[in-house]
């Protein structure tokens, strides 16, 4: 993939110690080494291995392209907290994420990272939160601040936050960032000073944020490109399933009941769609949560939690309100609407396959989207192959599966009369339990036949 077209002149880094396999040789301190081994981060990535010392001994701007889950956060964030100067009070550093989940991982990582060096103050501003606490924290030293874009203005309007001593700035997802706060970056960018450095972070580099470049950084940057031969060179495996609309539910709950015990996300295009497709897993009794930017934070928050922590399988998400998840573990990802832009199948398919784990990135298309694959296909370096639908009997025996379970999973009703329960029991009591078992399965198949005739006859009167 072509990384930068001849719009820019560009500074390659080449330094031998680009190559370096340990943190000492990148120049990174004693103190914040400590830190890493006790996370257990002995080894850099490739994209940490060529920014470290990139912002460590360089002071031109720097743009890096690396893959999600490969490590961006500590490429930035470790020599930042490095080359901060405790003896200043003031805001020296700002890095921006376009969602609060993203900021608040950030923060977290950072505090992790800089916990043998306690006189690096960071602090995380963003929506969804009481905003008075944020202002009262910013009255004592923050060093870097990491914060959303609405949340930083707001405070800038309030006076609650000064901008004037920034000397870096950090734009991770700048992808994102520009396609949903492209007026509020450019306000902000106006309130540090024009001698700050940029350092621009992204998966993806779109028309947007090549604009974002030539607009807002140096004529001299420095080019980072990290393990971006392909984005099926992550270990992921890409995949697609053709459905009729009507079979669409089904067809998906047929994959998912496949994956009992995995971890997946599964990605609608709008909210609505989130809300319908959440309600019917509920339904159907899966382990799942939905989440998307008109909920509470308060509700985001709980069941991103949830997630994170094993109580839920399966997250139902629109594209930016799935930003910040973090979690190895994720076997699979779904796309049930296909992504209007190659950048956000990038970010989809990313959320699987994290550190070094091998993952699936399943497509779900009508008929009439097939052709499309091979534009996504031809831009994005990869080859999907198509997974062969369940037969109708297959289809039929998970929804009989997924009803037994629902049954399973039906809380008594304690309301109900004694009288009229013994008069229920009376009725079965000479049953055996598989004798009961018989019967109630062909209620339910007589049921569903019964079903789909209706809905037969009433499509061909449709059609007539």
């Amino acid at each position: 993939m072509q990384f930068f077209e001849t719009i820019l002149s560009m500074v390659t880094f080449t330094q031998n110690y680009a190559m370096s396999k340990t943190f000492a040789e990148l120049g990174i301190n004693l103190s914040f080494r400590e830190s890493l081994t006790k996370l257990k981060i002995l080894v850099p990535t490739d994209i940490q291995s060529k920014t470290i010392p990139a912002i460590l001994t360089q002071k031109d701007d720097v743009v890096a392209l690396a893959k999600t889950g490969t490590g961006k956060t500590l490429a930035f964030g470790l020599p930042l907290l490095q080359l901060i100067n405790t003896e200043n009070s003031e805001v020296q550093a700002l890095i921006l994420a376009p969602t609060r989940e993203l900021s608040q991982q950030i923060y977290s990582n950072l505090t992790e990272y800089g916990s043998q060096n306690p006189a690096t103050k960071v602090t995380v501003l963003s929506g969804g939160i009481p905003i008075k606490p944020q202002i009262e924290r910013l009255k004592t030293a923050s060093h870097i601040v990491v914060a959303t874009p609405g949340r930083i203005l707001d405070l800038i309007s309030r006076g609650a936050i000064s901008l004037k001593n920034v000397s870096s700035l950090v734009l991770d997802e700048a992808d994102e960032m520009i396609s949903n706060f492209k007026d509020d970056l450019e306000r902000i960018i106006k309130e540090i000073p024009a001698s700050h450095r940029t350092l621009l972070f992204t998966a993806t580099l779109s028309g947007q944020v090549k604009q974002l470049i030539q607009n807002f950084m140096s004529k001299h940057v420095i080019q980072l490109e990290a393990d971006m031969l392909t984005v099926g060179n992550q270990g992921i495996e890409h995949q697609y399933i053709v459905v009729e609309p009507i079979e669409k539910l089904e067809v998906l709950l047929h994959f998912l009941s496949s994956k009992q015990g995995q971890r997946g996300v599964i990605f609608c295009k709008t909210k609505a769609a989130v809300n319908k497709l959440g309600k019917n897993l509920a339904i159907n009794k899966f382990s799942s949560g939905a989440i998307h930017g008109s909920l509470t934070q308060g509700i985001r928050d709980r069941i991103m939690d949830q997630f994170r922590e094993g109580y839920i399988d399966i997250l139902v998400a629109t594209d930016l309100a799935a930003r910040g998840i973090d979690v190895k573990e994720i076997s699979y990802v779904v796309n049930y609407h296909l992504p209007d832009t190659y950048e956000a199948y990038v970010h989809r398919s990313g959320r699987t396959s994290r550190a070094g784990f091998k993952g699936l990135s399943l497509t779900v298309l009508q008929e009439e989207e097939v052709k499309e694959l091979l534009n996504f296909e031809n831009e994005l370096g990869i080859n999907f192959n198509a997974l062969v639908k369940a037969d109708p009997v297959e289809i039929e025996k998970n929804n009989g599966l997924l009803w037994a379970k629902k049954i399973f999973k039906t809380k008594p009703n304690r309301s109900i009369s004694e009288k009229f329960r013994q008069e229920i029991v009376t009725i079965f009591h000479h049953l055996t339990k598989e004798e009961l078992i018989d019967k109630v399965l062909a209620n339910y198949l007589i049921n569903k036949n019964t079903n789909t005739s209706k809905e037969s006859s009433s499509k061909n009167r449709n059609k007539n």
